[in-house]
Order: structure tokens, then sequence, then C-alpha cells
């Protein structure tokens, strides 16, 4: 399968135990098959403050998903159902280690697109930071 152009819904909730944010992103993108399982790539808008970045979801396996962002702020996250891992977290004021335990995710991607949903809880120095949600609809463009 080569890239196929697709159309990407992103709502992306965090909850720190006091207040809860929502975030939502539209934007065009590509859908890749690898060696893997699926590849997300879209571009990163001011809607989530990393404007000028580029996110890439790797669908790994049924319980595993890479998260990566380059640009003008460098992440990767890895996320895996029952699992923390220490992971690398740019943003435009700084980079900093931090924990994510992954506690959810479920896949319906393939060729044609689908959703793509996984919650995790963040952490900086085992202190919890909060529970994050995100939920990507894929619909390729026709």
């Amino acid at each position: 399968m080569n890239d196929k152009k697709i159309m990407l819904t992103l709502v992306s909730k965090q909850n720190d135990g006091q207040d809860e944010s929502k975030v939502e992103l539209v934007s065009e993108g590509t859908l890749s098959r690898t060696d893997a399982g699926y590849e997300i790539s879209y571009k990163e808008t001011e809607a989530t403050g990393f404007v000028g970045s580029t996110t890439k979801l790797t669908i790994c396996s049924p319980d595993k998903v890479v998260m990566e962002r380059y640009g003008s702020a460098n992440s990767s996250l890895i996320l895996e159902k029952g699992k923390r891992h220490h992971c690398h977290y740019g943003t435009p004021y700084g980079d900093f280690m931090m924990g994510v335990t992954t506690s959810f995710i479920k896949s319906t991607i393939g060729e044609n697109g689908g959703t793509l949903d996984f919650k995790y809880v963040i952490d900086i120095n085992s202190s919890y930071v909060g529970d994050c949600e995100i939920n990507v609809d894929v619909r390729a463009d026709s």
C-alpha cells in the first residue's frame, strides 16, 4: 500500500485530577502500511500548540502504539497496554523525561482508515501529572 491521503480528526482530553482540557484537531495526513502495522502522519496546528511539527502514530500491534513528533518540538512516546515506559517529551519551552503508563488501546485502522483510541497516565519522577485520552478518526480521501 502506498501512502494514502486521509482526513484525520483527533480529540485529545487531559485531566489532572482538578481540571480537564480538550483539544480537537482536523487535518489532512497520510496513512501507510509498514512491516509492523499502520502509520498515520499529520501536521500539527496552533490548536495543539505544536505548529511546525509533524506527528506520526505507528500502530505496532494491538497493544502497542508509538507516537513521535518532529519539527519545532521532538517527542517519542511508547504506549504499550499494561506497561510503563520512560519517554522523551519535547515542548517549545524545553524537553523532559516522563513516565507513560497505558491502560487502553483499541485500533480498527486498515487500508481505508478506521479509529485509534488510547488512554494513558503521565508521571514525572513518579509523581502523577494527569490522565490522557486520545481518539483518532481516519478517513481515506475519496
